[in-house]
């Protein structure tokens, strides 16, 4: 039997990278997939390549009416949610001495104030025992210079996940949370570098910051999404699922 069988997933920036990878995987596994995103063309794009009658819908998470927009939509095509991945960020770098109010705002308002009420707003639309997982990041516990308020807010979503378990539990919903490390995805090109800057961050980050030696890919941090939104770990609440080559813990 399909690991997420007859289950409604629901996945805030699924329109590209581990986002998408994660819904591929759902709906191979019997989930019906709702994404989210803000750009249109790459939303119907990732929606073609989900298949399995997935649904795309256009939301802004910095945006509390887009997010009651969305969980609406959802609730009227597919019906009660199963499965919550609370994904859509950004990744903010700039030096402390340069880091702008306007840049504060932004990774604040969709990295930690999105994924609060992702969650919040949600809570008419989800099932009891529904499965809710924030995606951090490693950098949570790390110190990378020029991230530290990125890092402060994946921090952030990994203590909702403590708080939220608590309140939730007597409905039997948990919330988890998966921290990738560096993972190979289309973050790096849009950066604005160019390939071979691209190519020559990635071969430093794998020789000098990484244990295992590569970057992850995104099929790789999949698999540990369907792992805690499936059965598989029902017994697992308010923790974190670390998938970093060993960056966060050797």
């Amino acid at each position: 039997m399909k690991k997420l069988e007859n289950k409604v997933a629901v996945i805030t920036g699924g329109n590209s990278g581990i986002g998408l990878a994660t819904a591929i995987l759902f709906a191979e596994q019997g989930a019906e997939v709702a994404i989210t995103g803000r750009n249109q063309s790459s939303l119907k794009s990732a929606a073609e390549t989900i298949g399995e009658g997935a649904i795309s819908i256009i939301s802004d998470v910095s945006d509390l009416n887009s997010i009651k927009n969305a969980y609406q939509e959802v609730s009227a095509k597919l019906g009660q949610i199963d499965v919550l991945v609370v994904n859509a960020g950004v990744d903010t770098a700039a030096p402390l001495a340069d880091f702008t109010e306007e840049l504060f705002d932004q990774v604040s308002n969709i990295n930690f104030k999105g994924a609060f009420f992702s969650v919040q707003l949600a809570l008419p639309y989800l099932n009891d025992g529904a499965s809710v997982i924030f995606t951090s990041s490693a950098t949570n516990e790390k110190s990378f210079s020029t991230y530290s308020a990125y890092a402060a807010t994946k921090a952030a979503v990994r203590s909702l996940a403590r708080s939220f378990s608590t309140e939730l539990l007597d409905r039997n919903i948990r919330v988890n949370v998966l921290s990738p490390g560096a993972i190979d995805t289309p973050l790096y090109e849009r950066s604005g570098a160019s390939k071979e800057q691209v190519a020559g961050i990635k071969d430093y980050m794998a020789a000098n910051m990484i244990p295992m030696k590569r970057l992850g890919t995104s099929e790789e941090i999949a698999e540990g999404f369907l792992y805690l939104a499936s059965d598989a770990s029902k017994y697992m609440v308010g923790a974190e699922l670390v998938l970093d080559g060993g960056v966060k813990t050797l």
